[in-house]
């Protein structure tokens, strides 16, 4: 089904697309798609044109339900992705904000250890060998 629009007169002007329909058709006649007459002498080619435009008036309906479609499915695509990037934001504002604490933290962790000196390594080691006993204690108790 190959049929096109052309510009020219809208839809709704249909005596321009079709001609008066009490004129006489031109001596040569037009040919349809389907190689006959669209004019006859019985009257039937306009309705022939009718049926045409009817089909095409169908078909452009069902187009622009198509398009309205595919600018919804657009249009939340769009929303979809300002949710997102401000979403993002946020993170991105939350994660800065928690490696700025991160960061304070250790360098009174640090500062801590330099004033402390050695004696702090000895409790974490001590810790460590308290943990492995309890851990051992354990496992062989089960």
């Amino acid at each position: 089904m190959a049929q096109r629009i052309r510009a020219g007169p809208t839809l709704r002007d249909r005596s321009a697309l079709l001609g008066n329909a009490h004129s006489t058709p031109p001596a040569s006649g037009r040919s349809t798609p389907f190689g006959g007459s669209v004019y006859n002498s019985n009257g039937s080619g306009h309705r022939y044109a009718d049926d045409l435009e009817g089909q095409n008036d169908e078909a452009i309906e069902g187009l622009s339900a198509k398009v309205k479609l595919l600018k919804d499915i657009t249009i939340g695509i769009g929303n979809e992705v300002r949710e997102s990037t401000i979403q993002l934001s946020q993170m991105n504002d939350a994660f800065a904000e928690t490696g700025g604490i991160l960061s304070g933290t250790f360098r009174r962790m640090n500062n801590m250890a330099e004033r402390q000196g050695c004696r702090w390594l000895w409790y974490i080691v001590f810790l460590i060998i308290v943990f492995w006993f309890f851990l051992v204690v354990w496992w062989f108790r089960r």
